[in-house]
């Protein structure tokens, strides 16, 4: 009977062991948010737009940690299993804040620098190498660096500005409207631009990350109705 008793216990001892080594390490959410604000040099408090998800990569267990810190925009792919940082990615926000100013603190209006450093209001050849044959300045008719005319739409290139396209609604009360449903967001929360819709009419859309939740919205820009609201936890 001793004998007996002393199998079954041997066997669940063994039955435990597997199944714990067949369970695979993870630091948790909190531990590789952690880890990417402090590569990145930040505190929680310092950072908006703050989301970590869970994902599996290559056989991998990962957590992504997607951030703003000041202007930068971050993204980290941290190990679940050990906390290694498999990526870190960075560039510079494009938000735009009720103002309708960058968060870099420029106007999308300004004349930006093109990336060989020099104004875009100074003659400069264009990506073909033509010259303006008029002397005037390239404010007008010169091509960015990228090949693309500089629209001046709030920092986005390519978008329509609120101010020349017929609309009633300001992007600042499209701003408004959307941070109204979501308690405690801020502008700095906020993404937000006015596009044209393929059935013929202007409308903002967006998102707002806030609490580890993100809302993606879109507002008709004359009537003020949303046209689209979703929910995500992230």
């Amino acid at each position: 009977m001793k004998r007996h008793v002393a199998a079954v216990l041997i066997s669940i001892t063994l039955l435990g062991s597997i199944t714990g080594c067949g369970k695979e390490a993870d630091i948790g959410k909190d531990k590789a948010t952690e880890i990417a604000l402090k590569d990145a040099g930040f505190s929680e408090s310092d950072v908006t737009r703050l989301r970590v998800s869970q994902d599996r990569d290559d056989g991998q267990n990962i957590y992504e940690v997607e951030f703003t810190g000041n202007t930068t925009e971050y993204e980290y792919e941290i190990l679940a299993s050990n906390g290694d940082i498999l990526s870190a990615d960075y560039g510079e926000s494009n938000m735009i804040n009720q103002n309708g100013q960058n968060t870099n603190g420029q106007q999308g209006q300004a004349d930006q620098q093109n990336q060989n450093g020099q104004q875009g209001q100074t003659d400069q050849q264009n990506q073909t190498g033509q010259q303006n044959q008029n002397g005037q300045q390239g404010q007008t008719d010169q091509q960015n660096q990228n090949g693309g005319h500089n629209t001046g739409s709030h920092g986005h290139s390519g978008n329509t500005q609120d101010s020349q396209a017929n609309v009633t609604l300001s992007i600042d009360d499209a701003s408004k409207l959307a941070l109204a449903r979501v308690p405690g967001a801020s502008a700095q929360d906020l993404k937000i631009e006015l596009d044209y819709d393929d059935d013929g009419y202007y409308k903002y859309e967006g998102d707002i990350i806030y609490d580890q939740k993100e809302y993606e919205f879109e507002i008709d820009a004359n009537t003020g109705d949303f046209l689209e609201w979703k929910e995500e936890r992230r």
